[in-house]
């Protein structure tokens, strides 16, 4: 058994559908679980759609529909029966704009943005089947279980690893990225890019002769071809080193991904779909990170927030473990942090859902300063040379270094 997940990038399109239809029928893989995500920005789409829903703004789900009912047309006669199967799953959102919005922001997200994911298997799936590619169209709320944690639903190992040994065997399976189910029969969804995350979960249930991850890129890349023109494929890697790249933003593998994978040691490779002939990049336990050189991430929309006592008093154990609780409440992750005698400085993504109300709660107890729109800068292996690069004209706020990693908030 093997598992491919397409990521967005991939499906699109007609053209891109087309390819990935040719990608497998090449490939000819008897035994295969594959995860898709969503088409193109339909999750950024479907986004803007339950923000405005949530703040009462009349939503227009237009813009999704025309998306996905103009790919529609280029791959299927207008009487094909998908025609239907999409229309059935806009009306579940239309149902869900119906109802005023419930306190929880997190719930109602879940509840409309995993529409994307099944709109988008749903039509690669009929449309590989047109092709003549068999495949079993598998709804991921069936196997993959979660808590209640919505927008970043926590794995229920047990039950998922039940459920993939009851609906997944021999054969090909297309199933969902990013989305789960609690046991209540609520969608949930495991965070932004959490489609890799599914890929592994599959990989680690299945246990996976190997997980690949079908990119837009040749592999992974020591840096961001947007940031620098000379960056450069690195060809295997090591899960720890893996890890530590996927920890401090590299967009290729989201962070959750690499862990499943190590524990029953089933290699990831990461490959173009564009260039499927080239071997990519390929990650496992024992490998040296070829070739050696700095590797370069960037977050940006990062906001660093300032806490001080408002006495000016020592910023003790006390005050982290009551600021730290917030931000477990929140469901917010810190991306970087400083601490001296009198404040504690924090740099993460700025998602004003969240944000806000954290800086609102911790100025009820502490003097809270913030600079938004930033960026975080980590590079590992780093030499000199690679700082340079770096930090050329900038305005550095906070800087932090240790053996292997120096970063920058600029």
């Amino acid at each position: 058994m093997k598992v491919y997940k397409f990521g967005g990038a991939s499906v699109k399109d007609a053209e891109g559908i087309r390819n990935i239809s040719q990608l497998l029928l090449d490939e000819a893989v008897e035994s295969l679980a594959i995860v898709v995500s969503a088409m193109g920005k339909t999750t950024n789409m479907l986004e803007k759609v339950v923000n405005d829903y949530y703040d009462r703004n009349t939503p227009n789900i237009d813009k999704v529909k025309h998306y996905h009912y103009a790919i529609l047309e280029e791959l299927f006669d207008k009487s094909h029966s998908i025609f239907d199967e999409v229309n059935n799953l806009f009306v579940e959102i239309e149902w869900a704009i119906e109802d005023t919005p419930t306190s929880n922001y997190a719930y109602e997200y879940d509840q409309i943005v995993s529409v994307g994911e099944l709109l988008s298997t749903k039509i690669v799936s009929a449309f590989l089947e047109q092709e003549g590619f068999a495949n079993k169209w598998i709804d991921a709320r069936d196997i993959i279980r979660t808590d209640n944690t919505y927008r970043n639903g926590r794995i229920d190992w047990q039950l998922t690893q039940q459920q993939i040994a009851k609906h997944i065997s021999k054969g090909v399976f297309l199933t969902q990225g990013f989305i789960g189910c609690t046991t209540e029969n609520f969608t949930t969804t495991l965070g932004r890019e959490g489609s890799d995350f599914t890929a592994a979960i599959l990989g680690f249930a299945l246990n996976a002769e190997e997980v690949t991850i079908w990119k837009d890129v040749d592999g992974m890349l020591n840096a961001d071809p947007r940031y620098f023109d000379d960056a450069k494929l690195l060809n295997q890697l090591s899960f720890a080193e893996a890890i530590e790249l996927a920890y401090f933003g590299a967009k290729v593998i989201h962070p959750k991904t690499i862990q499943p994978l190590k524990e029953k040691n089933i290699s990831l490779r990461v490959k173009s779909f564009l260039n499927p002939n080239e071997e990519g990049t390929v990650i496992f336990e024992d490998a040296e990170m070829k070739p050696f050189m700095p590797s370069f991430i960037f977050k940006e929309n990062q906001i660093l927030i300032s806490i001080s006592a408002n006495d000016l008093s020592f910023i003790v154990e006390d005050h982290l473990s009551y600021i730290f609780s917030l931000f477990a409440k929140y469901g917010l992750a810190i991306n970087m942090m400083q601490n001296s005698a009198v404040s504690f400085s924090v740099c993460l993504d700025n998602d004003s859902q969240k944000t806000l109300p954290l800086i609102f709660e911790l100025k009820e107890g502490f003097k809270v300063q913030y600079n938004e729109q930033l960026t975080l800068c980590t590079i590992r292996h780093y030499d000199q040379a690679a700082i340079d690069k770096v930090v050329d004209e900038k305005n550095i706020l906070v800087e932090q270094k240790s053996r292997q990693t120096i970063q920058f908030v600029y």
